[in-house]
């Protein structure tokens, strides 16, 4: 009986040597793992360190902005390595960071933002309406982006870093090269800056929205030119995104029966009317003759009419099937968008609500 006890109690030591062991296992672990990114993809956000905050109220801060993953983890970390001499100011910090990167980023008082602008680059802003916002944030010539936007080495140059920017895009009949990939959004950069500075910080903004997608888009029967030209389309003919999937489906329609797709929004672009102008200075000119007229020419137009958000693209890789071929929206009244399945319907809607 004494060898049973005996044998039944060093079971239960090594089991609970097993227990401990595991438990040791587990936090270590939960430990490595805390200290890793938030996220794999590459996000870029503003981190405030105000003056005289405490070294606990920083990682707190952290953590409920999505920077870290556990407060209490990070703590542990810095204030046994160190890291707990954070300077105060404006930070630029990236969601793909870890733990440690972080924290001897804001230990350098010289990382914090000085002199910094801000740009708001909005869905379906043209190439040269960004230059203009660009131009006004950063003191350099409006034509210095639009020049090189347009220089065909210089993008040539990007290809092996952006992937969407293709052989397609040095089309003769291309206004501006870069139109449809600076993507929107708000973005800053140092007052003290160049053309290039700003264009790849906007570029990599589109390769984070391309990466998202790039199975679709490798897969998809358009080529990515076409698919960012397609959105291009898409975004200025709709506002909402359940009119941006039909609209998609809509021009998929006609282009499977090759009849032209016959936007109106190609027209502004081609003739460079203004987009607060009246919607008619583009209606009443549809025979402009210009490879961007969808009215005048089938198929797609030679490059993007503007630059798409990610509900646009979105829009386009995930189009609503659907029947129809024509839509209109109702300009007049509450931008409420009529699609028809024939010419006749189109007609129909058009003289309710456009006359």
């Amino acid at each position: 009986m004494a060898q049973k006890r005996r044998k039944r109690k060093l079971n239960l030591k090594f089991i609970f040597l097993i227990l401990i062991i595991i438990l040791i296992f587990s936090i270590f672990t939960y430990y490595k793992n805390s200290l890793k990114p938030v996220s794999n993809i590459s996000e870029e956000v503003i981190f405030t360190v105000d003056k005289g905050s405490s070294t606990k109220t920083i990682v707190k801060k952290l953590e409920e902005e999505n920077l870290i993953k556990d407060s209490n983890t990070a703590y542990l970390f810095i204030k046994s390595n160190e890291l707990t001499n954070i300077k105060a100011g404006e930070y630029i910090l990236d969601r793909s960071w870890d733990v440690e990167t972080i924290f001897q980023y804001i230990n350098v008082a010289t990382n914090a933002i000085s002199d910094d602008v801000k740009v708001t680059i909005i869905e379906g802003d043209w190439a040269k309406d960004i230059a203009k916002k660009l131009s006004v944030a950063t003191n350099i010539p409006i034509d210095d982006y639009l020049n090189l936007w347009n220089d065909e080495a210089y993008v040539r140059s990007l290809m092996d870093k952006y992937p969407f920017i293709t052989e397609e895009i040095f089309n003769p009949n291309t206004r501006v090269l870069l139109e449809g990939y600076l993507f929107p959004n708000t973005y800053l950069f140092f007052k003290e800056t160049d053309v290039n500075a700003v264009t790849t910080k906007i570029l990599d903004e589109t390769l984070n929205v391309y990466n998202e997608y790039k199975d679709k888009i490798e897969n998809h029967n358009l080529s990515t030119h076409e698919l960012f030209t397609l959105s291009s389309i898409v975004q200025y003919e709709a506002s909402k995104v359940e009119d941006m999937k039909l609209i998609a489906g809509v021009f998929y329609n006609r282009m499977d029966i090759n009849m032209k797709l016959q936007s109106s929004v190609t027209v502004c672009y081609a003739i460079d009317k203004e987009k607060e102008d009246s919607w008619m200075n583009c209606e009443v000119n549809p025979n402009f003759d210009s490879p961007y007229n969808t009215y005048k020419y089938e198929g797609l137009p030679p490059g993007p009419i503007l630059n798409p958000g990610k509900s646009a693209i979105e829009a386009t890789l995930n189009p609503t099937p659907n029947d129809y071929l024509y839509f209109m929206a109702d300009v007049y009244g509450d931008g409420t968008v009529y699609y028809a399945k024939t010419y006749k319907e189109h007609s129909a809607n058009v003289s309710k609500y456009l006359k």
